[in-house]
């Protein structure tokens, strides 16, 4: 199959500036929120529950960052699943990584406004909208700068709670017990929604057509931001449970502000606070940047409407697909509470990836080199319904309205 034709964005990200966009990507809101919803399901299985999200995550981000370098095209796998499976499921994959990821960047900003005006949520949350829209509209080196500053702060504040709590006199090393009082089922569930937090070394991908000899610095970039977001994870949920313990963990409504207090400093507990709020915008930040990228893919093929394949002339950014997306953010950050629709994205993306494995497998026959998208993909359909039955059903429902969707495009233009 051909590679979709239309005006191409500039080169100009190396492996440092695409690491730091996966890192601000994945070190977001999630590892301040995540972390007590799976605490719920998988009790002393939490850190299981954080080993087999990573290994799930490792498996999709080998897959990702062999077919990056095969692709360096914007689009990640919905071109990946296009190329290699047909266009249907190239199209799916688009579907269920915009749509999702669309209801994640309402759920991000909703999230940046509680922290940092919770009686004006929905106001502050259309204000990120707007001015990330406005940074990403200047070109993705803005948008590379504004990550790394982002990250440095949230990075900055995460080792500050690993060292006080790990310091303090509260912490217990008893309450680390590697177990799984929710069992095996719960385990898969924190599994889950753990996963959540980990998969925005897409972004690297998708980035594909931005970044500079990306047969070498995609397949360098993704693993690197994992192992780092990997490490990240590990020492701050082993600081918290050090404090909290399980049950603990599992009752806080903010962890990590609440395990700073618990180990004695109640004071660093506003500090948490803007670290939250910051590290929301960052993955605001990318989401927006990754979407308005895979709709521009969708829309040089007509999945979309065409105009939204425009790149701007200056700032060589896909302006129409970025604006497009950030104003239906704005108006759903505005109008609805999407954070119940968490759940619903995981499935998205654990879909996405579950094609972008199955792209990798087509890849070489090789049983050695078939393994880990093997693996992959059985991880991302295990965890996908392991998620609450709420989260399945509303899932499953998306990609069925896209299936139609895309049936009933098919007859359009076969009618034309």
């Amino acid at each position: 199959m051909t590679q979709s034709s239309g005006p191409e964005l500039r080169r100009t990200l190396g492996v440092g500036d695409a690491v730091v966009i996966g890192l601000g990507s994945m070190i977001g809101a999630g590892v301040f929120a995540a972390l007590a919803p799976a605490a719920r399901t998988a009790g002393t299985g939490l850190l299981l529950g954080l080993a087999v999200a990573a290994a799930v995550a490792y498996c999709n981000a080998a897959s990702s960052a062999r077919l990056a370098a095969r692709y360096p095209q914007s689009g990640g796998t919905y071109v990946y699943g296009r190329e290699r499976l047909g266009p249907f499921w190239g199209y799916l994959a688009g579907w269920a990584f915009v749509v999702g990821k669309t209801a994640s960047c309402a759920a991000m900003a909703l999230t940046v406004g509680a922290y940092v005006w919770p009686g004006q949520a929905h106001a502050v949350a259309v204000a990120a909208v707007v001015a990330l829209t406005a940074v990403n509209y200047g070109g993705v080196q803005k948008s590379a700068w504004l990550t790394r500053a982002i990250v440095a702060v949230v990075l900055a504040v995460l080792a500050l709670v690993v060292v006080v709590c790990l310091g303090s006199g509260g912490s217990d090393a008893g309450r680390l017990d590697i177990g799984a009082s929710g069992g095996v089922g719960g385990v898969l569930q924190a599994a889950g929604l753990l996963f959540f937090a980990f998969a925005g070394y897409a972004r690297i991908a998708t980035l594909g057509e931005e970044v500079r000899d990306p047969a070498r610095t995609i397949p360098r970039a993704i693993p690197l931001a994992l192992g780092i977001t990997l490490a990240v994870y590990v020492c701050v949920a082993v600081a918290v449970l050090s404090v909290l313990g399980p049950d603990g963990l599992a009752r806080a409504s903010a962890p990590l502000a609440d395990a700073v207090r618990a180990a004695g400093m109640p004071e660093l507990a506003p500090v948490v606070r803007v670290g939250a709020a910051v590290a929301a915008l960052g993955s605001l930040l990318a989401l927006i940047l990754g979407v308005s990228r895979t709709t521009l893919a969708m829309a040089r093929d007509r999945h979309l409407p065409g105009a939204l394949a425009a790149v701007h002339p200056r700032f060589q950014v896909p302006h129409r697909a970025e604006l497009a997306v950030g104003a239906v953010v704005a108006v759903l950050a505005a109008t609805v509470d999407v954070r119940g629709a968490i759940g619903f994205s995981s499935f998205g993306v654990l879909a996405y990836y579950a094609i972008a494995n199955a792209s990798a497998w087509t890849l070489d026959p090789a049983p050695r080199h078939r393994l880990v998208p093997a693996a992959g993909l059985l991880g991302c359909a295990v965890l996908a319904f392991a998620l609450p039955v709420g989260s399945v059903v509303a899932g499953v429902g998306v990609l069925v309205v896209g299936v139609v969707a895309y049936g009933v495009r098919g007859r359009w233009v076969a009618a034309r």
